[in-house]
Formats: structure tokens, C-alpha cells, sequence
């Protein structure tokens, strides 16, 4: 038997004191600015402000897929917004997403009307339509590739802000909360590995925009360990996912994608600011940290 109070919800409910875990710190109920702090910008055509979560690699990812396939005109400027310290509250970066989450995008091929775009899936379609690049034009397999990607953005807060938080990030272990969420990602793995054992790629004609939303989050968790949850989850039992995992995980562009605004790991995965493919090659935290060290 418990000894743990049971929790009574009040009337109404105040925000009085922080929530905990690990997020607490930049967790609040109310929107808009915090700081009056402008946003850098570079000499490219477009302005990635971001961080390489899940939803930040997403995009980066399309940017190093359009560049291989000859998409000259996509490069881009990628700029760290370090959430932990609050970075996305800036008047900057608010006037860019109102919703203060990364990433935030803006466009401005036509230097006359910039464009604004936030949602990791909008920049995708966004992007994706621009170039005329990895998103079918046939109408059914066009559908099939927007659905998938609607249903990550759909799934996926299920798998981070709901499993991940409870498992990984939460001050205490709630059972209840832990296995309502283990539940569904498990589910969820399910719907992918079936469709998965139909096709090689999501919306079943190629390699798609679906397939780079899907990829940082269903793939972190089988193939990088994402929340240390691997052993927890069975992830070796969703065979196909693990095939899709590993077969996009090959790709160059993908593994350049993946490291860029990241700020975790191994320091040759970290590339905190990417201005030009070189940087790849000179300016990971394996090649700057050591200067730094010297410099100090």
C-alpha cells in the first residue's frame, strides 16, 4: 500500500511554483518575449534558427538531402538556440514562431518579402515544395507522404513530451504514467514496423520528407537509445524499423544533417553553427574545443 498523498486538482489552477525534471527551468503558461534580443544573420538565402533535437535534425537534414542532390540554392545559415538557456524567448526568435519552439525558419530567397516558417512539418512542406524535391506530385502518393508526416507530428509528443518525459526526465518514476506511454510508443513502433514490412521507404514510391520527420525520432529510439529506453522498449523486436533506421542512417547527408546545432554526444558529432559545408570539416567541437582549451 501506498503512503503517497493522492494528488486532489484544485479549482483552478495557478502556476506557483516550478514544475521539475529536467526541462523546469524554461517551463511556463504564459507566451511572448522575455528579453529583447535580436536574432544573427548570415549571407545565405535562408535562416535556420535551431537546435539538433529530434525536430531540429528533421530539418537540417532536408537542407544536407537538397544540397547532395544539386539544390545549390539551398544553402542555408543554421544558428544555435540553446532552449536550456532560454534562448527562444528572445523578441527575435518570437517574431519568427509566436510558439517559442525550435526550429524556426526564415526564408529570404526573395529578399523583398521574407518569409516566416514555423512546425518542423511546415518548414518540410515548405521546403520541400520550393525545390520541387522530395515530395511526390502524384496525387495518391503525395497524400500517402503527407499523412505519415502528419501522423509523426501527431505521435511523436506521445513518444518525448509523454514517454520520454516520464521515463527519462520526470523528478519521480510514476508507474502509471511510464507504462500509459510505454504502451503507446510500443504501439506506435508497431504501426511502422508494419508498413515498413510492405515497403522500403513511408509513402512507398521513395525516400521523402516523411521519411526525414519520421527518421530522428523513431530511428533515435531503435538504432541511438533515445531516453535509455532501447532494452526497455524491445526495440530489436521492430525488425523493419531497424532495416529503415540503418538504411537512412547510411546516407551522407543524414549523418551531416544530424549533427548540426547539436550541443550533445561525442564532440565530433557537435557542429553548434553551420555557415558552409566546410564547417563540417573544420569547425566540430573535436576541432574547436581543443583551441578553446589552448586559448584559456
Amino acid at each position: 500500500m501506498s503512503d503517497a498523498k493522492e494528488y486532489v486538482p484544485p479549482k483552478v489552477w495557478t502556476w506557483d511554483k516550478a514544475s521539475g525534471g529536467r526541462f523546469a527551468n524554461i517551463n511556463r503558461p504564459i507566451a511572448g518575449p522575455t528579453q529583447e534580443k535580436e536574432l544573427p544573420v548570415g549571407k545565405h538565402p535562408f535562416q535556420l534558427y535551431s537546435l539538433g533535437t529530434p525536430n531540429g535534425q528533421k530539418v537540417t537534414i532536408l537542407f544536407e538531402e537538397l544540397l547532395a542532390a544539386g539544390h545549390g540554392d539551398a544553402e542555408y545559415d543554421a544558428w544555435l538556440i540553446n532552449i536550456g538557456q532560454g534562448d527562444q524567448f528572445g523578441s527575435g526568435f518570437v517574431d519568427i514562431n509566436p510558439n517559442s519552439k525550435i526550429p524556426a525558419l526564415l526564408d529570404r530567397s526573395d529578399a523583398a518579402k521574407p518569409i516566416r516558417v514555423f512546425e518542423s512539418g511546415a518548414i518540410l512542406v515548405h521546403l520541400a515544395e520550393k525545390f520541387g524535391a522530395f515530395l511526390p506530385t502524384d496525387r495518391a502518393t503525395r497524400a500517402e507522404c503527407m499523412s505519415w508526416l502528419f501522423w509523426q507530428m501527431g505521435s511523436a509528443p506521445f513518444l518525448g513530451g509523454g514517454f520520454g518525459h516520464f521515463y527519462a526526465y520526470a523528478p519521480e518514476k510514476i508507474e502509471y504514467a511510464i507504462n500509459r506511454y510505454a504502451m503507446e510508443v510500443k504501439r506506435q513502433l508497431d504501426v511502422l514496423d508494419r508498413r515498413l514490412a510492405e515497403v522500403e521507404f513511408i509513402d512507398g514510391a521513395g525516400y521523402s520528407i516523411a521519411d526525414m520527420a519520421i527518421w530522428p525520432w523513431y530511428g533515435g529510439v531503435v538504432k541511438s537509445n533515445s531516453y535509455g529506453a532501447a532494452e526497455f522498449l524491445s526495440v530489436q523486436d521492430y525488425k523493419h524499423v531497424n532495416r529503415w533506421a540503418e538504411q537512412i542512417a547510411a546516407r551522407p547527408a543524414v549523418q551531416r544533417g544530424r549533427i548540426v546545432n547539436r550541443t550533445q554526444g561525442e564532440l565530433s558529432a557537435q557542429l553548434h553553427e553551420r555557415h558552409d559545408a566546410s564547417d563540417f570539416d573544420t569547425k566540430t567541437q573535436d576541432k574547436i574545443a581543443p583551441q578553446s582549451a589552448a586559448g584559456g
